[in-house]
């Protein structure tokens, strides 16, 4: 019997696994799966979340009450204040993150699973991405009535959520890393703090120029390294998370 060709014009004939998009339908699923996964275990628990809001509060009081300065002195030091908070309750996510799926056996059951490796990496980027933008919108408004600061600006917001991209980008690439060991509490500040520098001192500088309201000449080289430092750290990651995680 004479076969008869196949129509590559008619969608329809078109084998499932060849047809257009479903890789990355596929991709972006398991993405979604991952951080909803990460954001359903923390609603039961709330273990994670709740150390870190604990932690930021406490450092927020802590600086309240060692810097007892006058108004104009404490607008001054408010960047720096905020990044130091925010980076010190990051790293303990960072670490308690990837911790809790290690010593569940998750990050085990993820790796074996037939998904391709980024998307675990950007899944775990991105949920941790939303825990950390969590803390910050609780951070500002406390800080805000605390030192009696404005901190509601459109620019400063922008400069937080480019320098938290960074952090976190970097991070969780680290966390990676340092929670196959056995002093990861104390590896991952030491790998990530050299590493994030450049974000901590572009942000606080930025973040600065806002509050002061600077001219924007003045703070588009920051932005514009922020923005470099991220997508230089997203292509890198994508391109090493498959090799730190081999053990």
């Amino acid at each position: 019997m004479e076969s008869k060709p196949v129509d590559a014009l008619n969608p329809a004939k078109i084998p499932a696994a060849a047809a257009p998009g479903r890789p990355v339908a596929s991709y972006f699923r398991t993405l979604g799966a991952i951080v909803w996964k990460d954001l359903a275990a923390e609603l039961r628990s709330r273990e994670l979340l709740s150390a870190m809001l604990v932690f930021a509060l406490l450092v927020i009081l802590i600086f309240n009450f060692a810097l007892q300065l006058d108004a104009r002195t404490r607008a001054s030091v408010t960047s720096g204040v905020l990044w130091v908070t925010f980076i010190f309750a990051g790293t303990l996510g960072l670490n308690r993150s990837m911790a809790i799926e290690k010593d569940r056996g998750c990050l085990d059951g993820l790796l074996l699973a037939p998904v391709d490796r980024s998307a675990i990496y950007f899944g775990k980027t991105i949920g941790n991405l939303i825990f950390m933008f969590i803390i910050e919108a609780i951070v500002l408004p406390v800080y805000s009535l605390l030192y009696n600061v404005n901190l509601f600006n459109p620019g400063l917001l922008i400069v937080i959520v480019l320098g938290s991209v960074g952090y976190v980008v970097v991070g969780t690439l680290l966390s990676a890393m340092a929670v196959q060991t056995r002093t990861r509490d104390v590896l991952l500040p030491i790998l990530l703090f050299p590493l994030v520098i450049p974000v901590i001192l572009t942000a606080v500088k930025a973040s600065s120029g806002f509050l002061q309201a600077v001219e924007m000449t003045e703070i588009w080289p920051s932005l514009n390294l922020l923005i470099a430092y991220d997508v230089i750290f997203i292509a890198l990651a994508f391109m090493f998370f498959d090799y730190v995680v081999e053990e």
